[in-house]
């Protein structure tokens, strides 16, 4: 399939504007640049409350950004999504990923909960890991106080915030908890290496290149030792079974096409229900521009509705009304 016109006016402006790759900036600077661009293209939506708060973590403090859909009924307690950004392990934040957190919050009738893990070269792997294990402990362990169903909660991302989601599902189920009802992982990272044929063949010109990743996995790692730790590659986990439910959405010109492929068949040859959609005319990075794309918002409706039978299923599960 044809790359998508409107992506192809995306990536046309970016070569006329002739914007600076993140790798020949400072993090900081690729920080402020990758904020700028995200809020050109973002679909804003209203939620019905935002609140902001600070957990204790491993290392420092971490941020949690707390998406309410509506006000809860008496008694009710609302499923919960667990949000890691993405962003190379470098460059993202809860700002950076407002909008989608926003739009999945709605349209999924859950409370989202955005997690500000530490970012690379400052904190590099697998200071990520152990913020998002002590974030979803946390959550997992305050459901009274944040008003969700225990019973209903899911982890999800996009590109290294769906690693992040994929490593918590594993250690979740090894460490006996806690359980998790979905997996809702946007082009995640997932492979040792970039050595697929989709990181050869769109190594330049759409978006992310290859450099780029290059760039960020330098940032992140301590050696190249990391590359066989599952908590870096999840595709090196050799037991893939008995993990939630899982939607798995890749772009079909976007380097981690192929890696996203292959970690959905590991999960299905290993027993999981496992969804996966190949946004075929897409780039990386495409659903956080939902004010340009229609893929995007197609994409993002096709995440709120899996959410919504996911939540629906558990619920009627545990003798809720679904």
């Amino acid at each position: 399939m044809p790359l998508d016109p409107q992506a192809q006016a995306i990536l046309t402006a970016v070569r006329i504007n002739a914007a600076p790759e993140f790798w020949q900036l400072t993090p900081d600077q690729a920080r402020e640049q990758y904020a700028l661009r995200v809020t050109k293209l973002e679909l804003k939506a209203p939620v019905h409350r935002v609140t902001d708060r600070h957990i204790e973590g491993p290392g420092s403090a971490i941020a949690l950004r707390i998406y309410d859909p509506r006000e809860a009924a008496e008694g009710e307690r609302l499923p919960a999504l667990v949000f890691f950004h993405g962003g190379g392990y470098v460059i993202g934040s809860l700002d950076t990923h407002d909008s989608l957190c926003r739009l999945l919050c709605m349209q999924g009738d859950c409370r989202v909960i955005s997690v500000n893990y530490r970012l690379a070269p400052e904190a590099k792997f697998p200071a990520a890991v152990d913020d998002a294990v002590a974030a979803l402990r946390w959550i997992a362990g305050h459901p009274a106080e944040l008003g969700i169903d225990p019973k209903r909660i899911a982890v999800g991302g996009d590109s290294a915030g769906a690693n992040l989601a994929t490593v918590l599902a594993i250690l979740a189920r090894d460490s006996g908890g806690p359980a998790l009802a979905f997996q809702l992982l946007i082009y995640p990272v997932t492979a040792p290496e970039p050595e697929t044929p989709s990181h050869r063949q769109f190594a330049e010109g759409y978006l992310l290149t290859r450099n780029t990743m290059t760039w960020f996995f330098k940032q992140y790692q301590r050696t190249p030792r990391d590359c066989q730790d599952f908590r870096y590659a999840p595709l090196v986990t050799e037991d893939l079974s008995n993990l939630p439910p899982a939607l798995i959405l890749t772009a079909g010109y976007d380097p981690l096409r192929d890696e996203g492929v292959d970690y959905a068949k590991r999960l299905i040859e290993a027993g999981n229900r496992v969804a996966l959609t190949n946004y075929e005319g897409m780039v990386h990075g495409f659903i956080l521009m939902g004010g340009a794309l229609d893929a995007a918002r197609r994409a993002v409706a096709e995440c709120a509705a899996a959410l919504r039978q996911v939540f629906r299923e558990a619920g009627a599960v545990d003798g809720r009304q679904p």
